[in-house]
């Protein structure tokens, strides 16, 4: 059963829902919601509260974001509401302290108000039990063996030579690649992994078989 804060959601979104399309992803200030939105004397048979105080009680647990369906800002204002909200006897009307907060609708929650779903809460993220918290840990290291590997340097294209059965050769100069790590640069004529080659003087681009820059006429120092 909707109580009193569901009711303030749900006018609330119909009001702006109302008024501009795209309305309900622009956040307003706090004070609109009790003042020009949903005041209390023109909505209170919407509402349905009994008294003016059950109004500023659900509008002090929407502005705190109770269930998620909306979030204030600055935070230690929305954290002083939430904390009142758990007092036995809460001041109601503390929100009205902090008018220039600005407010921020769940649209999750409101398109689904919208839509005619019955919850249209954001549910909670469901537990997860030790054992299925464990599977899911298994199923993860199955799937991925890689997860908690760092990622490669970009450029990277020469493999270990371990996973070779014969030892890599850098295709520039021919020697031979270190086979215990992974290489990204030759080290022994100092060129890429991949793209264009380089002039170790200079840096000019140059093609695979010369032997001197053309731009610094510095040996390449590969054939």
């Amino acid at each position: 059963m909707p109580d009193d804060l569901d009711r303030l959601f749900e006018r609330l979104v119909s009001v702006l829902a109302d008024d501009a399309p795209g309305r309900l992803a622009v956040p307003f200030p706090a004070s609109e919601v009790y003042e020009r939105l949903v005041p209390y004397r023109s909505n209170r048979s919407i509402l349905k509260v009994a008294t003016h105080q059950d109004y500023e009680m659900a509008v002090l647990r929407l502005l705190a974001g109770e269930r998620g369906y909306a979030a204030l800002e600055p935070a230690e204002v929305r954290d002083a509401l939430q904390r009142e909200t758990g007092e036995s006897n809460p001041d109601t009307t503390l929100f009205r302290q902090f008018p220039d907060a600005i407010l921020s609708l769940n649209r999750l929650a409101a398109e689904r108000f919208l839509r005619g779903e019955r919850a249209f809460a954001p549910p909670p993220p469901p537990p997860l039990s030790a054992s299925d918290a464990s599977d899911e840990s298994g199923q993860e290291d199955q799937e991925d063996p890689e997860h908690d590997e760092k990622p490669p340097l970009s450029g990277a294209a020469f493999e270990l030579a371990e996973q070779s059965e014969s030892p890599r050769q850098c295709p520039y100069c021919g020697e031979t690649l270190p086979g215990s790590r992974k290489v990204n640069f030759c080290p022994q004529c100092g060129q890429p992994p991949s793209g264009e080659l380089r002039c170790p003087a200079c840096g000019g681009e140059v093609d695979v078989g010369w032997r001197y820059c053309v731009s610094c006429g510095r040996a390449t120092g590969f054939e």
